[in-house]
């Protein structure tokens, strides 16, 4: 998560000054955790999480699933294919935050946190049990030596990420210090602290830019044991994991063997659940949660099928306009075609009345826009009066909608008016441009063959308005290719976000990534009061100021139209062989699947019925 730091004494108690320093130096404080709220859930002594049986066995296999295939082990440059479940289990970073307070981030491989009150640098203070996994320590200089890397020859989103991070220094062998440039920014201190950490000894001969199916040397609970590229991954809990005895990890981490197995398309992994093949799956089509899991397995006890509520922010699930091209550029064509998505009716109709319409980039938290600004919004939006849409100052932003009967000819009205003052006109059933004389054709590039059921459905209200639509969907590895060269017209993707956004704006809605390959500014927006805003949001001294700040920058967003919003589900929909052990807290941001154990009776009973 991108939260960010709020500076607490270990004691958690209070923000006062703890020592008497000369006048010309710059305070600091020193914390086991940096976090957002008043102070972290949890204090310097906690024995374990909340969330977890801190007495749970160890053993047994979690078998898991995969779509596509992989070729790489580094999943930190923009080449390859990654193999599934390398980062949260394989490398390791100074602090994590937990799934059940996720505005705080509590030291890992760091024992102690240092932050200058005037936020100009924070000193990380390393474990010296921490260990790699082959028995080498982890110190300052692996640090200060990942943190390079990733920001030299790590994909773009670490060069936005760590912009404002002007140098990492090791002061000793076990500790770093990170020195900051720009306006104060509480973020910063946090950020540094999710450095994934590498083993310099090990890449400094090796090209970090380069795909590899090499094992690489770790610091995390697992280490791969087996693998066949494109087949299957197997990853092993190391006994001799220098962590596990951390209150931060106590009661996670149960399984010896994490395995992943590969297949061609999700139709086939379903199957293979059915069958027993694999243990659990999350499920992301509303069709398949409704329809594909009438079977006996489940019907008689041996699989459990629930939604679960969560409380993360859900982000923006939309289609995504490429404004790189021409055709796109023009924000009342845009809302225009927007007119044409019948979400009522496709959620009635395709979804089983399972979602409910995306409206904010930042849906199901308290940073979403709603209504007309409020006086602390307007400080900020005021001085851009001319430069953004008048409507964010007059008009509740609101998404088109329909009855859900399918008659959308109210819609299209209000589409085709839109059309004809952008200088759109229908000629021979085909919208053309007044001045151009190019006809408007879209291609929605998808991966998924089950999406082009939910796309069909507005290409044909397209066409009533004479749009030429068409669908190609490509195999995983051409659709990788094709998003990061922005080879495209429209795609659907999901613009996620945390409950504490910050410098990764920039790299979501940032005119300098708009033509970095590999950067996540898929609808390639260059905006500059966009860019003033999303600084706004990186600068925020306290959560009121963020809120307000993320607020405003959702209102622009939103009455540019560069995307058409889709739908959301404040619930994961999970389901599982009834072999597994679960704590009797559930997580609030997530699911606390590494939380669970295998139950020795629950497994007897389950392999007995599966063979």
């Amino acid at each position: 998560m991108r939260t960010v730091a709020r500076i607490v004494l270990a004691s958690c108690l209070t923000l006062a000054l703890c020592t008497c320093l000369a006048a010309q130096e710059i305070r600091t404080f020193t914390s086991h955790a940096l976090t957002l709220e008043d102070s972290p859930k949890y204090p310097a002594n906690f024995g374990h999480l909340e969330y977890v049986n801190p007495n749970a066995p160890k053993g047994g296999t979690m078998r898991l699933f995969a779509v596509g295939g992989f070729d790489n082990f580094n999943p930190f440059i923009i080449k390859g294919e990654e193999a599934a479940g390398l980062i949260d289990r394989f490398y390791e970073s100074l602090i994590r935050t937990t799934e059940d307070d996720s505005l705080t981030g509590y030291g890992l491989i760091a024992r102690g946190i240092e932050v200058a009150e005037d936020l100009s640098f924070v000193i990380y203070h390393l474990r010296p049990e921490a260990r790699f996994n082959d028995g080498s320590p982890i110190t300052a200089e692996d640090v200060v030596f990942s943190f390079n890397i990733l920001k030299e020859k790590g994909e773009y989103f670490y060069r936005a990420y760590y912009a404002n991070v002007s140098e990492a220094i090791a002061l000793d062998s076990h500790s770093v210090k990170f020195v900051f440039s720009g306006e104060p920014n509480r973020e910063l201190p946090q950020i540094v602290g999710q450095v994934r950490v590498f083993s310099k000894d090990y890449w400094e001969d090796r090209e970090f830019d380069k795909t590899t199916l090499e094992p690489p040397v770790t610091s995390g609970p697992y280490k791969i044991a087996d693998f066949e590229p494109g087949r299957y991954v197997v990853f092993e809990r190391d006994p001799d994991y220098w962590g596990a005895d951390l209150p931060l990890n106590r009661g996670l981490y149960n399984f010896d063997v994490i395995r992943y197995d590969y297949v061609r398309d999700d139709d086939v992994a379903i199957e293979a659940f059915k069958s027993g093949e694999y243990d659990f799956r999350g499920e992301n089509s509303s069709k398949k949660w409704a329809t594909s899991y009438d079977f006996p397995a489940l019907n008689e006890g041996m699989v459990r099928k629930e939604m679960l509520r969560h409380y993360r922010a859900t982000g923006m699930p939309s289609f995504v306009f490429n404004t790189r091209k021409a055709k796109f550029q023009d924000p009342r064509l845009r809302k225009a075609l927007g007119y044409c998505f019948d979400f009522e009716w496709s959620n009635r109709n395709l979804f089983y009345g399972q979602y409910t319409r995306s409206r904010s980039f930042y849906d199901n938290s308290e940073l979403a826009a709603e209504g007309l600004p409020s006086e602390a919004e307007l400080k900020i939006l005021e001085p851009y009066k001319g430069r953004i849409p008048d409507e964010v100052f007059t008009t509740a932003f609101e998404v088109p909608k329909t009855d859900g009967s399918g008659n959308i000819r109210g819609n299209l009205r209000e589409a085709i008016n839109l059309l004809n003052d952008a200088g759109w006109n229908v000629k021979n059933n085909r919208l053309v441009h007044s001045e151009t004389e190019e006809a408007l054709e879209i291609e929605f590039l998808l991966v998924s063959p089950e999406f082009e059921r939910i796309v069909s459905p507005f290409i044909q209200n397209l066409n009533r308005l004479g749009v030429q639509g068409t669908i190609r969907t490509v195999e995983p590895a051409q659709y990788q290719n094709r998003i990061r060269e922005f080879d495209y017209d429209m795609i659907t993707i999901v613009f996620g976000q945390s409950r504490s956004p910050g410098n990764e704006q920039r790299d979501l809605w940032g005119s300098a990534a708009a033509d970095v390959a590999g950067s996540r500014n898929f609808a390639g927006i260059k905006n500059p009061v966009i860019d003033e805003l999303i600084e706004n949001v990186v600068e925020a001294t306290s959560r009121a100021e963020l809120i307000v700040a993320t607020r405003a920058l959702d209102r622009v967003l939103q009455w540019h139209y560069y995307v058409i919003p889709t739908w959301h589900i404040n619930s994961d929909r999970v389901i599982w062989w009834d072999k597994f052990g679960r704590p009797a807290i559930k997580p609030r941001f997530g699911l606390g699947l590494w939380s669970w154990w295998l139950d020795p009776e629950k497994n007897e009973r389950v392999e007995s019925y599966r063979n």
